[in-house]
């Protein structure tokens, strides 16, 4: 029989999950990923029956064996403890049910991306009411719709994979994997799942790192073919091109933020990656672009169509601009790499730039991050003028 000792330094297979028998039909469950859980099986008409009792550590060895007991007796009176679980979670375990669950209880409290990760799982914040997830009509729980999560095996992932791949999206398929894996690794227990049907998926897409960068005749261009577009997606991609910042940094833009007489854009932790303050200088280019935004006294967002929430959805504006003008390959975040790479040619140093990016890597990596506190407030400023001269230049 098993002691607390003995559970606690089981160690896990990477290549499969291995069971260790109690007794009286009562087994851990090491899980590959080293998760653990306790199960009960038994046999009803000769046929094998598996019931998840719970994870490990949250229920010990006696609790275990108790619920082990209790399961044990209702399939001496004739019952099936597996199916009446099922059956009492039935209303509450579809995928769509717990992939809600699982971008409210654990996406959002640790992840500021959590609107991305619901993205790949096929949910999306209403526009109407951003705190309430709708259908996106597809991904996961589109193709899923009304299925029970513990029904969702391997071959299920591989085909959702496969059909994404098939439409031309091999990084969108990589990234539903990566936010399935996480989701099925998070409900295994909770669910009695008996393993993550995403564990030995292998990544469908191949994806190398980007590096293009928009010459100053395309970055012109494009400039031109958003102004001749107007609203407010041409706004935002005007500032990504003067600030090279991340485009929801820029579109989810806030009028407490802004300080105009100061010519600064203060960001606060929770609205950029790293979860630190980041102050972006404006220069009169960019200044001049978000003074022309009408000001609505009762919404806090500059760009925004239901008041409520900040623009998303940037799919057929970049259309509207690429039909205007004739610079092919080239996608938002490629903006950002411009204007450093842009930085870069008028002589601004390489910790400035980054300072104004606010990576945390390359200059700033390790124990320079730490006792490097200089701000380059008076740098990011002068580089961010000259960038924005610069780009009137060519637009002129």
């Amino acid at each position: 029989m098993l002691t607390d000792a003995a559970v606690r330094k089981a160690r896990p297979n990477p290549n499969k999950r291995v069971e260790i028998h109690d007794g009286r039909g009562l087994y851990l469950v090491v899980q590959s990923s080293g998760t653990k859980s306790w199960a009960f099986r038994y046999r009803i008409g000769g046929k094998s029956r598996k019931l998840t009792l719970g994870p490990y550590p949250a229920i010990d060895v006696t609790k275990a064996r108790s619920l082990c007991s209790a399961a044990a007796l209702r399939t001496q009176a004739g019952g099936d403890p597996a199916r009446d679980h099922r059956e009492a979670l039935a209303a509450d375990d579809t995928f769509e049910r717990v992939a809600r669950m699982f971008i409210e209880r654990y996406a959002k409290p640790k992840n500021r991306t959590w609107k991305q990760a619901a993205m790949w799982l096929g949910l999306a914040p209403d526009k109407n009411d951003p705190d309430k997830l709708v259908l996106t009509g597809k991904g996961a729980a589109a193709r899923w719709n009304g299925r029970e999560i513990a029904s969702i095996k391997q071959a299920d992932v591989i085909r959702l994979l496969d059909a994404i791949v098939d439409r031309g999206n091999p990084v969108s398929a990589n990234r539903s994997l990566s936010a399935l894996r996480k989701l099925f690794s998070w409900a295994e227990s909770r669910y009695g799942l008996g393993g993550n049907p995403c564990d030995k998926v292998e990544m469908p897409g191949t994806e190398s790192a980007r590096n293009r960068i928009l010459a100053d005749d395309e970055l012109a261009a494009v400039w031109r073919s958003a102004s001749d577009m107007g609203g407010r997606y041409a706004a935002v991609v005007k500032l990504l091109i003067l600030t090279g910042q991340r485009r929801n940094e820029v579109a989810g833009m806030e009028w407490r933020e802004l300080d105009l007489s100061a010519k600064l854009w203060k960001l606060p932790r929770g609205r950029v990656k790293n979860d630190s303050g980041h102050e972006v200088p404006l220069s009169t280019q960019a200044l001049e672009i978000i003074e022309s935004v009408p000001r609505v006294s009762d919404r806090q967002f500059l760009f925004t169509t239901t008041g409520a929430s900040p623009v998303s959805g940037f799919s057929k504006a970049k259309q509207d601009i690429d039909a205007g003008c004739d610079v092919k390959g080239w996608t938002l975040h490629d903006l950002r790499r411009t204007a450093a790479s842009g930085m870069a040619r008028l002589g601004v140093s390489l910790p400035v730039i980054e300072k104004i990016l606010n990576h945390t890597s390359g200059s700033f990596r390790g124990v320079v991050g730490i006792y490097q506190r200089h701000s380059y407030a008076d740098e990011k400023r002068v580089a961010l003028d000259l960038w924005g001269a610069h780009v009137a230049r060519l637009v002129s």
